[in-house]
């Protein structure tokens, strides 16, 4: 049997990793730091809460990350933990930095000096590309441009995991995707915000939605399709870099009227208020992924289309908030 660690196992993308490696007989750690009282409501969700090993630690304690690796000699880690809403990194910058840098770094640290052979997938992000792109897409090659102080944290995360399999031989690859969402997205971010206050609408619940810009284009997924894109990034004979996307772009505007259409409301524009303080002191307009490498190395392909998402992640608010 093979063992894993996962950070971030109470976010969004780990429970969905941790189920798809469960069903292929893993055993699963998952990272926690000391809560008085932790949240596994995404795990519930999925049904695997009791399914996965929990393990104390911390990204900003290096220590603590030494002694996992050395107790558990994972085979394989997956680093999906981060300060990762991008508004808050501005606000955040300190914290942001040391859980996205430097705790990359320490358990790269780790894993060289007690555990070599385990090999370690880092979450790259496409907010590494800022508004950089050839010909409108965003692929391997093209130059970084980081916009943020979350984008800037992930690309020294990058850059370090890159060098420490040039300079130690060490099994070290990223994954760098673009925006992906699901029913257990937090609600700060914007495709979540507006699933869980189109289902307040149209429950009666509520009367508006606040956002920023409109017109910020993104590559939408489905987290749960991303997953298999991770593990399959890790299976491969050498490491490697790859994009992981749809090649589609959407609005923001297009993802409200998507879930609004969706309950049979049409006239969305008056429940939307426009909100200067969500808008970013240096905006990223539009996002769009080239996956092909994904596909012809990998033969991985989404799964999930953009209407489904969105109807899949309204579908789950509205349940939410009727079974409350």
């Amino acid at each position: 049997m093979k063992t894993v660690l996962i950070t971030g196992v109470l976010g969004q993308d780990g429970p969905y990793l941790a189920k798809f490696l469960l069903e292929k007989d893993y055993k699963v750690y998952g990272l926690i730091r000391r809560y008085t009282n932790p949240n596994f409501s995404n795990l519930d969700y999925l049904g695997i809460a009791d399914k996965i090993e929990y393990i104390q630690g911390d990204l900003t304690d290096e220590s603590s990350l030494m002694n996992i690796i050395k107790t558990i000699r994972p085979d394989e880690v997956y680093n999906l933990a981060a300060q990762s809403f991008v508004g808050s990194s501005w606000n955040q910058s300190k914290l942001t930095t040391e859980i996205n840098s430097l705790g990359v770094l320490y358990l790269l640290n780790a894993i060289k000096l007690f555990s070599p052979i385990t090999k370690f997938y880092q979450a790259s992000t496409s907010e590494m590309f800022g508004n950089s792109s050839i010909d409108g897409l965003q692929n391997e090659e093209t130059p970084f441009h980081p916009r943020s102080p979350y984008a800037i944290s992930k690309l020294y995360a990058y850059w370090i995991t890159n060098n420490f399999k040039e300079s130690y031989g060490t099994f070290c690859c990223n994954g760098i995707l673009f925006n992906h969402e699901s029913p257990i997205r937090g609600k700060e971010f914007v495709t979540r915000k507006i699933t869980d206050g189109v289902a307040r609408i149209k429950l009666g619940l509520g009367d508006k939605i606040r956002l920023g810009n409109l017109d910020s284009q993104r590559d939408w997924g489905f987290a749960g399709d991303y997953v298999e894109a991770m593990y399959l990034i890790m299976q491969q004979e050498s490491p490697d870099n790859f994009i992981i996307s749809t090649g589609e772009t959407h609005s923001v505007r297009d993802f409200c009227e998507a879930a609004f259409n969706y309950v049979g409301i049409k006239d969305w524009e008056k429940y939307i208020v426009l909100d200067p303080q969500f808008k970013r002191p240096a905006e990223l307009f539009a996002l769009k992924g080239k996956s092909d490498k994904a596909k012809n190395v990998l033969g991985w392909e989404p799964k999930v289309k953009f209407k489904e998402l969105v109807e899949m992640m309204v579908d789950a608010d509205l349940a939410r908030l009727k079974n409350k």
